[in-house]
This record gives structure tokens, sequence and C-alpha cells, in this order.
């Protein structure tokens, strides 16, 4: 029991990575209608900013990590406004169209500034374990899963409580309404963009230490965080956070039981397939996931 519990842990700190940027997928979408391709490849270069801070210029962790997050907001509302929203009036697959070419230069301007060369970055946590009823959990899984409910509570609190949230919720279910009522859509939709980047940036900041810092890193990543989002439902911020926990400890504990010769077929490289199954399971048998509406047009 005590080594399921610790792949329960496990998979809920892989699965908080996955939900936070199924979050910034999902913030988007709900704002735009568009999946923003471009989300991985956005926080593998903020990952960037913070080795930088951290590594050239010898700046402590925490610090560093909130520069970059303040860096992402600016990079993300910036993006909004000057690729997306010029094209915002083409369609959808237009859009589509421009995240992905913005995948494609980002990533590209990673490697032209730090190259391709894999780099380490130390975690902020500690290296030891700590042992809670006979379950030995690592102490960067436990700072993982603090750091991602503390964001998603604080998004949370702002969505629910401040009046600026409130504003982009309204911007984001019904814009020409909101606009009746003094709502600024525009500067909204940014600010999401802006969140977006900032919950990407987070995501890559916690992944960095285990997988190593590269221009490919978030790629699988954001097709987990793609998996959660559309597991629980593509229009859910809760479903986003549920999707993702959910997929981090199905896959753990798939891959814990695989040794005991449960789901023998089950093996480290069919983590991707399975995540990739798994949207193409939902999509046929319920697109609209967990918590997401089915929307009911009249002909």
């Amino acid at each position: 029991m005590a080594d399921f519990l610790q792949q329960v842990v496990a998979g809920l700190a892989s699965g908080g990575v996955y939900a936070l940027l199924a979050l910034a997928l999902v913030l988007i979408h709900r704002a735009t209608g568009i999946i923003n391709f471009a989300q991985g490849e956005m926080a593998m270069f903020s990952t960037y900013i913070l080795w930088t801070l951290t590594v050239n210029h010898g700046w402590p962790y925490w610090p560093a990590f909130a520069f970059t997050l303040a860096a992402s907001f600016v990079g993300g509302a910036g993006v909004y406004h000057v690729v997306i929203r010029p094209n915002s009036a083409s369609s959808v697959l237009r859009v589509v169209i421009v995240t992905i070419g913005l995948l494609i230069f980002v990533n590209g301007l990673a490697q032209f500034i730090w190259t391709g060369e894999v780099r380490a970055v130390e975690s902020p946590f500690p290296s030891g374990t700590v042992d809670i009823g006979g379950v030995v959990i690592a102490w960067s899984n436990v700072g993982t899963i603090a750091v991602s409910i503390g964001i998603v509570v604080l998004l949370w609190l702002f969505f629910q409580f401040t009046k600026v949230g409130l504003a982009m919720r309204a911007a984001a279910v019904n814009p020409a309404e909101a606009r009746l009522v003094g709502v600024r859509v525009t500067h909204m939709l940014g600010l999401g963009w802006g969140l977006a980047a900032i919950l990407g940036a987070v995501a890559g900041m916690l992944t960095a230490p285990s997988l190593f810092l590269d221009p490919t890193m978030m790629q699988a990543t954001l097709i987990y965080a793609f998996a959660a989002a559309v597991l629980g439902g593509i229009d859910s911020p809760v479903g986003a956070v549920v999707g993702g926990l959910t997929l981090g400890v199905l896959l753990n504990v798939l891959s814990w039981l695989s040794q005991y010769g449960l789901f023998d077929w089950f093996t480290e490289e069919l983590r991707l397939p399975t995540a990739l199954l798994i949207i193409l399971g939902v999509l046929l048998v319920k697109p609209s996931g967990i918590f997401g509406r089915t929307e009911v047009k009249r002909v």
C-alpha cells in the first residue's frame, strides 16, 4: 500500500504540472475559441529566462521565479496584441495556423539565443524525502504539488472576487454584452493570454529540474496537458485541473502495476501514446469531456 501511495503522490506532482498547462489552454480556448499550440514553447522560453537569471546572473531562485512570471505575463499579453488580435477577425483555422507558426518561431528563437544544448536547472526544493505514515515522498513532489495548488487557488480567488477577474470572465463568456456594460474586451483578452503565459511558465519551471532544459522540453508535456484538458472538458477550468491530476496519477499507477505483471504491456515508451489514445477516446465517446458542456444548436 505504501508503494501505491508513493506512486499516487508522484502522479499528483506530475499531474499538477499537466493541470497548470491544461488550465492555460482552457483559459485561451474559453476567451478566443482556439487552442494555442505555442503554449508549451512559450513555457520553455520562460524557463530559459529563469535559467539565465539564476546561472548567468546569480539571482536567487525565487526572485528569478517572480521576475520570470512578470516577464511571461508581458510576453503573453504582447503575443495576443501583436500576433493574435490582428488575425482574430479571420477564420479559426487561420488563427490556429498562426499559433503553430508562433511555436516554430519561439522554438527557433530559443535555439538561436541559447543553442540546443541540454541545460540543468536546479530544483528550488530540498533533495531529500519525508516519511509520512510509512509513505516516503520526495520533497520535490511535495513542493510541486504545493506550488500547483497555490497557483490554482490564487487564480480561483482572482476570478471569483476581483473586478478584473469578473470582467475577464464576462469578456470570455459573452464579449458583445460585456462591451455594453463598459468592459474593455480587448484588454481583458490580453490579460487572459498573460495569465495563461504565467501558468505555462510555472509548469515549465517545475518540469525543468526533472526533464532538463532544452528547446523541445515542453512538447511532450503539452500533449499530456492537451489530453488533460480534453478529458476534463476543453471549456472547463475545473475540468483542466481534475483532468491533469487524474492523468498524472493514472499514468504513474499503470507504470507501477506493470512492474507486477498487471498491464505489463504498459512501458515508459507508451506513456505519450496513452495520452493520445485518451484524447481520441474522449473525442469519440464524450467530446465535451467530464465537466464540459455539450452545445445544442437549433437547425
